[in-house]
């Protein structure tokens, strides 16, 4: 038995209101404030910019502020390199804001500067790509667990998808927290991790309901399989995450939106697979058709 064991099954409600704490105030802020869409969504002008001296962020904003401008401010190599993601610019504002940085920030080299412009277009393609990709993603996942294990299998382990993407979605609305294409990517990766440490615990749940007796409680029998597999996950989740960390610590700054979002949904996804998916599980077999105690049917190979 596990030193620090506790039934984790007849606490499950507790664990459903923990994760109805953090979903509902992020739903409520994704339909009232929304996410902070980068460029990469909504379109606009991004400027690298190589100045010869160190600078600071706030110089920055200050400067933008000066010509009529918002946007996001980046510093990277020493704070000498620095990442302004704006609205779309024509020429003549370009030009503005170029020379306003040169005077109140300091001078810059030219022969470095990159410029990249995003149509609202693009941005438009960008999300439904993303969304197709989940759609199609979730079904899979469906597909493959209903035929690997039980459609009641495949109910939980979208269920939990579904909170560890709720989780992450509105933790970034409700800090305003800006996203751009690595957020898409960072979904998906979340999904593919998530799904993979739910599988492993719904494995060793199917192993024990086959040696199940007439008489044995399935709640006891899906409480030890989750303790069976609970120094898996948590080993795996812990170098995941101290991995995850080292990126957002020491990585640059294209690479701050995607290790946030990964920390929070890998977080999220360990959470949902131990205290949501295999709880859920039980919900659904103990009122629906499967019945939870007696001789339960044999899962499917």
């Amino acid at each position: 038995m596990h030193p620090l064991y506790f039934n984790i099954v007849k606490k499950r409600y507790i664990w459903f209101a923990l994760s109805l704490l953090v979903i509902i105030p992020g739903v409520i802020s994704l339909f009232t404030r929304g996410l902070n869409l980068g460029i990469d969504f909504q379109g606009g002008t991004m400027l690298d910019i190589t100045f010869n001296k160190p600078t600071t962020q706030g110089a920055i904003t200050r400067t933008l502020d000066s010509v009529g401008l918002s946007g996001s401010v980046q510093p990277s190599n020493g704070n000498k390199e620095v990442l302004i993601r704006t609205q779309a610019l024509d020429e003549q504002t370009r030009n503005k804001l170029l020379a306003a940085l040169q005077s109140q920030v300091g001078p810059y080299d030219a022969g470095k500067l990159q410029e990249d412009k995003v149509s609202p277009e693009i941005g438009q393609e960008l999300t439904h790509n993303a969304l197709l990709a989940l759609g199609i993603a979730m079904g899979l996942m469906l597909l493959y667990i209903t035929i690997r294990f039980q459609f009641s299998y495949a109910i939980s382990g979208i269920i939990a998808l579904v909170h560890d993407v709720l989780v992450t979605l509105g933790v970034f609305s409700l800090f305003h927290w800006q996203i751009d294409a690595p957020f898409v990517a960072a979904i998906l990766t979340i999904f593919g991790y998530s799904i993979n440490d739910t599988v492993v615990i719904f494995d060793r749940i199917r192993e024990n309901e086959a040696k199940m007796k007439r008489g044995d409680s399935y709640e006891d029998m899906v409480d030890k399989s989750v303790w069976q597999t609970m120094r898996r996950s948590i080993n795996t989740v812990v170098t995941v995450l101290i991995a995850l960390f080292s990126v957002f610590i020491l990585g640059g700054a294209s690479t701050k939106v995607f290790a946030l979002a990964m920390l929070i949904g890998v977080f999220s996804g360990a959470y949902s697979s131990i205290f949501n998916a295999s709880q859920i599980l039980v919900e659904i077999k103990t009122r629906l058709s499967d019945s939870p105690k007696g001789k339960p049917s044999r899962a499917r190979a």
